[in-house]
């Protein structure tokens, strides 16, 4: 929105600042991060009286969870708030990648809303049924998927990108929504799975998307792209601005969601975070740099896979408990050391697909 003011510049003076990318994504953060401020009190009051005994603990869960009995749920809806604010006000909203990402975001987190509401008011940790999660997260996916294909330059729509081979493109075909789909929809649950302890989605979530700004900005510029040897996909850039917008949400967030959390994000946020992750990097055509960057969500999802088949195959477990974060805690590792490690990995993974964008 106020992108526009850039039409008041004669070149020279502050209005033309509002053209800048980098300018605008500095404005987005800051904007989300007050926000956040400013309204996590007051939200999360709301929530406690709205839920009276907040988000339900399993009974099979860790012992020490049982202390965060009645700590509100659906706080995810302070990120996305900031975030919406920040895009709305900073970004070109003529930005047809930015609508994608934005629609993934908002459609995730309505999933997520009618998850956590059903588990509040049931008071139990089951919440929407998967099939329809499931169902309906085919959908928005199915749907970011085909607009971002018929946005692609021509070139590149419905081309899968190789990192560190510069030139290397595998034309999918009809296999390209299917394959996105598949990206969004596990990027959205992977999140979802890492959610179990305070503080320790939310980070590496915000390390992910710092790095997928970079990658964005660099894509969106010719420049740029063409010294890295990255596919130059126009348009992209401007999610930069979206990304430091839901990072300045994310931190107004994890100042109430630190140790003890007085919130926790719930499937309303964390659904739509990984949804936001996904849609980003198919935007962006780096879709397996996302596997590199968000490795340890992948790592929470398959520990979760391969506890269940292994269970049903052979009635045994291969983790204490699943996902593999609780695992630890059953080892005995403390929360906060488990969920520090967790930051450093995510950091450590985030520099590697950054390495990506030069080692071609």
């Amino acid at each position: 929105m106020l992108y526009w003011l850039a039409t008041l510049s004669d070149g020279g003076d502050f209005f033309n600042l509002f053209r800048y990318i980098t300018f605008r994504a500095g404005g987005a953060f800051f904007t989300a991060l007050i926000f956040g401020f400013m309204f996590g009190r007051p939200l999360i009051d709301l929530l406690r009286r709205k839920q009276k005994k907040g988000q339900p603990i399993r009974d099979d869960g860790p012992q020490n969870h049982f202390s965060k009995a009645g700590t509100p749920t659906m706080g995810g809806l302070l990120i996305l708030a900031a975030l919406v604010v920040g895009t709305l006000l900073w970004a070109r909203l003529d930005n047809g990648y930015v609508w994608i990402v934005l629609a993934v975001t908002l459609g995730f987190a309505a999933i997520g809303f009618a998850d956590d509401y059903a588990k509040v008011t049931k008071q139990h940790h089951a919440g929407l049924s998967g099939r329809v999660r499931l169902l309906i997260g085919l959908c928005i996916s199915a749907g970011a998927a085909a607009a971002a294909a018929y946005m692609h330059p021509a070139a590149l729509s419905g081309q899968l990108a190789l990192p560190f081979m510069k030139d290397a493109l595998i034309n999918l075909g009809l296999l390209y929504i299917p394959f996105s789909v598949l990206v969004i929809l596990g990027a959205a649950n992977a999140v979802n799975l890492t959610d179990g302890l305070d503080g320790l989605a939310i980070m590496p979530v915000m390390i992910a998307a710092a790095t997928f700004a970079v990658i964005a900005y660099m894509v969106g510029n010719a420049n740029f792209a063409n010294y890295l040897g990255v596919h130059f996909v126009p348009g992209t850039g401007e999610l930069a601005v979206f990304v430091a917008a839901l990072i300045g949400g994310g931190l107004g967030f994890l100042w109430y969601n630190a140790p003890p959390a007085a919130v926790f994000m719930g499937d309303t946020g964390s659904l739509a975070l990984g949804g936001a992750l996904g849609a980003i990097a198919v935007v962006t055509k780096h879709e397996i740099v996302l596997a590199i960057v968000g490795g340890l969500f992948v790592v929470e999802a398959l520990s979760v896979i391969i506890q269940v088949l292994y269970f049903k195959r052979t009635g045994r477990r291969v983790f204490l408990m699943a996902p593999i974060h609780h695992h630890f805690e059953k080892k005995g590792w403390g929360e906060a050391q488990i969920v520090i490690r967790f930051w450093i990995i995510a950091l450590v993974l985030a520099l590697i697909g950054l390495a990506t964008l030069k080692l071609r």
